[in-house]
């Protein structure tokens, strides 16, 4: 099992205990998440931290759109929960990136690379996306290796 799943069963049973509703909830759906992405597939297999880390991170960002689609609708109450919860999952992911710290990686990652134009955008965002690690989300990166290639 890998330490990060076991990190997160740890602190839900001791919100349970605390009887913390909103972390509780929240870590339940994030475990949750991580057992449907283990079952998927042709066999269930143990994901390691890396795969865990890509579950939460997606599950952060839905919290993120729901938030907003939320206050859009002027359902203020619900955006709040949203936001509450994607701060509990915010504790397990990794700091994210400042823009000057992606701008300084996506450029390490085109110059080793030797990427310089828009038809190699593909392979320039996956030498950026290793770089960046998952310290910052696709769309920051996307923008910013856009934005050195001149594209």
């Amino acid at each position: 099992m890998s330490t990060l799943k076991d990190s997160l069963t740890a602190d839900m049973r001791a919100a349970l205990k605390a009887r913390d509703d909103l972390t509780t909830s929240t870590l339940r759906m994030a475990l949750a998440a991580i057992g449907t992405a283990e079952v998927a597939g042709k066999t269930k297999r143990e994901l390691s931290d890396d795969e865990v880390l890509a579950v939460l991170t997606k599950e952060a960002k839905k919290r993120r759109e729901a938030a907003t689609a939320f206050a859009d609708a002027g359902r203020t109450d619900q955006a709040a929960k949203e936001t509450a919860e994607g701060e509990v999952l915010e504790r397990y992911l990794p700091k994210q990136l400042g823009d000057a710290e992606l701008a300084e990686l996506v450029s390490g990652a085109l110059a080793a690379g030797g990427f310089t134009g828009k038809a190699q955008m593909g392979p320039a965002m996956k030498a950026a996306q290793a770089a960046v690690a998952g310290r910052a989300e696709g769309g920051r990166v996307a923008a910013e290796v856009r934005r050195q290639l001149g594209v």
